[in-house]
C-alpha cells in the first residue's frame, strides 16, 4: 500500500460538504435531473446565489469539534456550477452576487483548523455544451427530442474538465484528497475509465500533487461487488457499510472509505428531517474502523451556507464521544480477535479496544483471551474495568470476561474498554 494511503487510513473520520446552487430549491442535489429542469430555467438559481453569509471557518470548527480529521467540499457538482474561480467558465461562484471563491476560503479555513483538505469534482456536467445530452443516463434533457443529433465534441469537454482539475491542484496549495464522481456503464453508454482519459488524468494529478489520495470512481460504478483500484487509491462504497470491508476478486483487502449522508440527501433538502442519531454515527464509525475502513459523513448547508441546526447538534454529540474515545479510532484497524456478539473490536498494536454496544446479562465474553490481558480501563473516565474469570467457569477456560458495571452502560452509544494485551 502506498504511504499516502496509509496516512489517509490513520485519520479514519471525515466530513463531506455538498453545497451549491441546488441548496436554493432545497430539494436535494439531484433536483435539476429529477425535475428535468432545462439550463435556462436552472440559471435563476445562479442569479440568486449569494454566498456572502457563508463562513467556511464555521464548517471547519464543527468538523474539528466532531473529531474529524479531514473534509471534502464539492468544488463542482453534476450541474456544472463551480465554487472556485475557474478561468475556463463563467458559471462560478466568483460571478455571483458575493463574488467569493468558496474553495479558496474553505481551504484556508480548514488548513487553519489543522484539518486536511479534500475536493470533490463531478465528471458529469449538465451545463457544458459538449457534455452528452440525449439518452445520457442522468442529463436533465435526456429524453428531449430537440437534443437528438445535436453537434457536440466530447473531446472539448474532456479538455475543459482536465483543465479545471489542473486549476484546482495548482491554485490552492496542498490538496490532500481528490474525490471524483462518477462513472457508469449501461446498455447505451460506457462512461468510465478511458472515456475520461483516465490514465492521462491520473498522471497529471500525481505530477501536480504527489501525496494526494484519489478515490476509485474514474474506473467504474461504486456498487461493484469486487471493485478495482486501476485509477485510484481507495474504494468508496456509498450509503452502506460493507460486510467484510472491501476486497477484490482474489480476496485481497482494499483500502476503503464509506460515504454516508447524515439525513437522506447529500445536498440541502428543507423537508428532510430523517436524521441519523449520534449513536448511529458513532457505531458506523466504529464498524468501519473494525474493518480497516474510513467513514466520511455528509452535511448539506442551506442556501446561506449554514449547516442545519439538527446536524450541528448530532455532530456535536459525536464530538463529545470522540473526546474520550478517539484513541479507539485514530490509527486503529481490525483486530486479531473475532467480532464479539456484544459489539466490536478495534486494535492498535497491543491496545485492544472493546466497543460495548449491549450490556447483556452477566459478564461479557472475551473469547480466547485467558491469560492475555495485562490491564483494562474504561475510556470514558479511565476507571479500571474488571477482567476476570467467573467462579463457575473451569480452570482450563480459554476465555476472559469483562464484568461491566451494574445497571446501564456508561455510554449507550458505545462504551469503550481499552485492554492492554500482554
Amino acid at each position: 500500500m502506498e504511504r499516502r494511503t496509509q496516512r489517509f487510513l490513520q485519520d479514519r473520520f471525515g466530513m463531506f460538504i455538498h453545497w451549491g446552487l441546488y441548496s436554493i430549491p432545497a430539494r436535494g442535489e439531484w433536483v435539476q435531473s429529477v425535475e428535468r429542469i432545462p439550463s435556462e430555467r436552472y440559471r435563476r438559481y445562479f442569479e440568486q446565489f449569494d454566498c456572502s453569509s457563508c463562513h467556511p471557518e464555521e464548517w471547519a470548527a464543527l468538523a474539528k469539534k466532531c473529531g474529524m480529521k479531514y473534509a471534502v467540499l464539492t468544488a463542482k457538482h453534476h450541474d456544472g456550477f463551480c465554487l472556485f474561480d475557474s478561468q475556463l467558465t463563467d458559471f462560478k461562484s466568483t460571478n455571483t452576487r458575493a463574488g467569493k471563491d468558496v474553495v479558496a476560503e474553505y481551504v484556508k479555513a480548514f488548513r487553519s483548523a489543522g484539518l486536511k483538505v479534500g475536493l470533490y469534482y463531478s465528471l458529469l456536467d449538465w451545463h457544458h455544451p459538449d457534455y452528452p445530452v440525449y439518452h445520457d443516463k442522468q442529463h436533465p434533457m435526456r429524453d428531449e427530442e430537440a437534443y437528438r443529433g445535436i453537434r457536440q465534441d466530447f473531446s472539448r469537454y474532456l479538455d475543459y474538465f482536465h483543465g479545471q482539475v489542473r486549476e484546482l491542484l495548482s491554485n490552492y496549495g496542498k490538496i490532500d484528497l481528490l474525490w471524483f464522481d462518477f462513472s457508469y456503464k449501461d446498455e447505451v453508454n460506457d462512461m468510465s475509465g478511458e472515456k475520461w482519459r483516465a490514465k492521462e488524468l491520473v498522471q497529471m494529478v500525481r505530477q501536480l500533487q504527489p501525496d494526494l489520495v484519489l478515490n476509485d470512481r474514474l474506473g467504474g460504478h461504486t456498487g461493484s461487488i469486487f471493485p478495482t483500484l486501476q485509477y485510484g487509491d481507495f474504494v468508496s462504497p456509498e450509503q452502506y457499510l460493507p460486510k467484510h470491508g472491501m476486497r477484490d476478486t482474489a480476496g485481497n483487502a482494499l483500502p476503503w472509505e464509506a460515504c454516508i449522508t447524515l439525513n437522506d440527501h447529500w445536498g440541502y433538502c428543507a423537508e428532510d428531517n430523517d436524521y441519523k442519531s449520534a449513536k448511529d454515527i458513532v457505531r458506523a464509525l466504529t464498524e468501519c474502523v473494525s474493518k480497516n475502513g474510513n467513514l466520511i459523513v455528509n452535511v448539506g448547508p442551506d442556501a446561506r451556507g449554514k449547516i442545519p441546526e439538527q446536524a450541528v447538534k448530532i455532530l456535536g454529540e459525536v464530538g463529545e464521544w470522540m473526546k474520550a474515545n478517539s484513541p479507539s479510532v485514530y490509527g486503529c484497524g481490525a483486530s486479531e480477535f473475532e467480532k464479539p456478539e456484544w459489539g466490536r473490536f478495534t486494535q492498535k498494536g497491543k491496545k485492544l479496544y472493546a466497543h460495548l454496544f449491549e450490556r447483556g446479562v452477566g459478564p461479557l465474553i472475551l473469547e480466547n483471551m485467558a491469560g492475555k490481558v495485562e490491564s483494562a480501563r474504561y475510556l470514558c473516565d479511565l476507571s479500571e474495568a474488571n477482567i476476570s474469570r467467573p467462579w463457575n467457569q473451569p480452570d482450563n477456560c480459554t476465555d476472559a470476561f469483562i464484568s461491566p458495571r451494574s445497571g446501564r452502560l456508561p455510554d449507550e452509544k458505545d462504551t469503550v474498554v481499552e485492554i492492554s494485551l500482554k
